[in-house]
């Protein structure tokens, strides 16, 4: 088994020799192949400068310098593109992230497709980062399914294949456990150290967290919809259909039985409004089922993900490809 350790950072110039000694003191002791990939993500102070220095003294390393700021997520995914170990553990720069909880995560991964880490013991502040994050973990575990305790840990080991078919963006990578679930991965969490950030400045913000919960609502349809947009918009249709309908039922059964003029109750409007509404959401299912018809089979991408081969037809599949 090879290791890949994909690590972004953004001005962290403070933290990286001493990240980086910590990090080689335990990958050392592995017995078993590794590299590490720094990913620069837009850096304005002496990041790069550091881990072009640390890259010239290591063969083992390599440096991702991305042209700006894209964010924790592409960066990321710019280390998963160049990964080449079968499993593929990811950190925070900040030193926040222990390095010696490596080999616990990976004698994990031998059993698990994902194992991810749980901050059990947090030193952030209570109000401030604490308690949103318990709120996020159990929205999150709750609306995807996947139960959690920490998805916002960094600290994570993929198997190869499993990190190769994910597509990261906005806030996404903090939801690869729910994405990877699709696939029917086994997951697995394990208590991990976390140290409070003695260096540097912390990235987070109330604005990330407003895009972590949108992007939960693009998860969750991605997650139940992707591929059937129809039972979506169509069951909103059909609801709102059947509301005006019952309004107007309703309605009917006012002027017939009290002699009310419809038109001058506001709920004509609605009831004439609803099922126009149900028209258009039923017609937006079927525009994104035409959608999703065109891109599946102009990807040609097989709908199903294999997780062994056996018999000789196995193995000519992978050679033919």
């Amino acid at each position: 088994m090879t290791v890949s350790v994909v690590i972004p950072l953004y001005n962290e110039e403070e933290n990286i020799e001493m990240l980086h000694e910590r990090l080689k003191d335990v990958l050392n002791s592995l017995d078993t192949g590794h590299e590490i990939i720094y990913v620069d993500d837009g850096s304005t102070d002496r990041t790069l400068e550091f881990l072009e220095g640390i890259q010239k003294r290591e063969k083992d390393v390599m440096v991702l310098s991305l042209r700006r700021n894209f964010g924790q997520p592409a960066a990321f995914a710019a280390g998963f593109d160049f990964a080449r170990g079968d499993v593929i553990v990811t950190m925070d720069g900040d030193l926040q992230n222990d390095p010696a909880d490596i080999p616990r995560l990976l004698e994990m991964a031998k059993e698990y497709d994902l194992v991810s880490g749980w901050r059990k013991k947090r030193k952030d502040n209570l109000f401030t980062r604490r308690i949103p994050s318990s709120i996020a973990n159990w929205l999150i575990s709750t609306v995807t399914g996947v139960r959690l305790r920490d998805y916002g840990c960094s600290l994570k080991a993929y198997r190869r294949d499993v990190i190769k078919n994910l597509r990261l963006y906005g806030e996404m990578h903090r939801f690869v456990p729910a994405i990877a679930s699709w696939y029917g991965v086994s997951i697995a969490e394990v208590e991990t150290t976390y140290h409070p950030r003695l260096r540097g400045k912390s990235k987070h913000s109330i604005s990330k967290t407003i895009r972590i919960l949108l992007d939960l609502m693009t998860v969750k349809f991605l997650q139940s919809f992707s591929l059937r947009p129809m039972r979506f918009f169509a069951t909103i249709g059909m609801l709102s259909g059947l509301s005006g309908i019952g309004i107007f039922i309703y309605l009917i059964a006012e002027n017939i039985l009290r002699g009310t003029n419809i038109g001058d109750n506001p709920l004509f409007l609605l009831g004439i409004l609803l099922p126009i509404a149900g028209v258009q959401f039923i017609g937006m299912g079927l525009l994104g089922e035409m959608i999703v018809r065109a891109h599946q089979e102009g990807q040609k991408r097989p709908i199903y993900a294999i997780k062994k081969i056996l018999g000789p037809g196995g193995k000519r599949s992978r050679d033919e490809k």
